[in-house]
């Protein structure tokens, strides 16, 4: 199974020279990725931002909305590329549109599976880690759980601060790392936190974090945060490269 797992933040050069080159590495081979808009209302319009903002790295994308059959399009992929946006919105057109069952098959047949935000979050075994509104109703929070635990996109630590004129001020409200422990007081799976610029490169049962942080929350201990280089196992135990 290989997996490119990222958070997004990709509004620095760095942050993009990194998208470009993990992007063609995981793709390497393929002459045409599929890619899923679902997390975005017009489909067509986010398949075609998407294919012109990854052409530096040289990877030819479609988006699914081309097909006439979503399931056979899966089918015949030879890669995959889930983009970001709303989870909720993303989950209720996968449910929708029965892709789950195919995209679990032929990633674990060895098919690369590209996730963003919320195509991260999917890649879980539910959703119940997003940090999205609720503007849809999914038929059910299940995704793709081609990992044993979950991710937090676009996790940070410490509170959130606004900007007021030339000084900032507190906001006081929750934290991500607070949302998490909500999380776990009804969940025992583990999450990931991945700060942004990160992705995490995913090979059958070991990941490789790249390009940032990462923090590991695990039910009834402090959350550790690992910086770029850090291997993971599927119970998220660490090694240093």
């Amino acid at each position: 199974m290989r997996l490119l797992l990222g958070s997004g933040g990709l509004r620095s050069e760095a942050r993009r020279a990194i998208y470009y080159e993990e992007m063609a590495l995981h793709f390497e081979g393929c002459s045409e990725v599929v890619f899923i808009p679902y997390a975005r209302s017009d489909h067509s319009e986010y398949s075609s931002d998407i294919a012109r903002f990854s052409q530096p790295s040289g990877v030819k994308i479609r988006g699914i909305e081309t097909f006439a059959n979503p399931v056979e399009a899966i089918e015949k992929a030879e890669g995959i590329y889930v983009g970001g946006g709303n989870t909720f919105l993303l989950t209720k057109g996968l449910h929708e549109y029965g892709l789950l069952d195919i995209v679990r098959k032929r990633v674990s047949e060895g098919m690369p599976y590209m996730g963003v935000s919320a195509g991260t979050n999917v890649a879980c075994p539910t959703m119940q880690t997003t940090n999205d509104m609720p503007i849809v109703h999914p038929s059910s929070f299940e995704t793709f759980a081609l990992l044993p635990f979950q991710i937090n996109p676009h996790y940070h630590d410490g509170t959130i601060w606004m900007k007021e004129g030339e000084s900032f001020k507190q906001h006081f409200g929750e934290t991500r790392t607070q949302r998490i422990q909500e999380f776990h007081e009804y969940n025992d799976r583990s999450v990931l936190g991945l700060w942004e610029g990160a992705f995490l490169r995913w090979a059958d049962d070991k990941g490789l974090l790249i390009g940032g942080d990462a923090t590991v929350f695990r039910h009834g201990f402090e959350p550790v945060t690992y910086p770029a280089g850090t291997e993971f196992d599927l119970d998220l135990v660490t090694g240093l490269c």
